[in-house]
């Protein structure tokens, strides 16, 4: 089967084609990447079964207090191993830490 397109008709399939691409080109320009962190889907996987994003936003602990708190949390029935411990301890004293900047409350 042979499509017959008239030069009007061509030329609109094109600019649609040419038009979809470049929106989507810029959407994905648009999406931050972000290096991967293993602390932070620790925490993300972990921690958001119970809690929301405002409990890490507002407490600005230090490295230590981060640690004690996940270790209360295994008092509490939270499974962690030592490994994902340090990465979540470490992630969160980076990132919400008492000197890191305030993040912004998610959407």
């Amino acid at each position: 089967m042979i499509l017959r397109f008239l030069p009007g008709q061509l030329n609109a399939v094109l600019g649609g084609l040419l038009g979809g691409l470049i929106f989507v080109a810029a959407a994905a320009a648009q999406q931050p990447t972000q290096a991967p962190n293993p602390g932070r889907d620790a925490v993300m996987s972990k921690c958001f079964q119970c809690h929301t994003d405002s409990m890490f936003r507002d407490q600005r602990q230090e490295r230590r207090a981060w640690e004690a708190t996940i270790y209360r949390m295994i008092g509490r029935g939270g499974l962690y191993t030592p490994d994902e411990i340090k990465l979540m301890a470490d992630y969160l004293a980076t990132d919400f830490g008492p000197g890191a900047k305030p993040a912004a409350a998610a959407k």
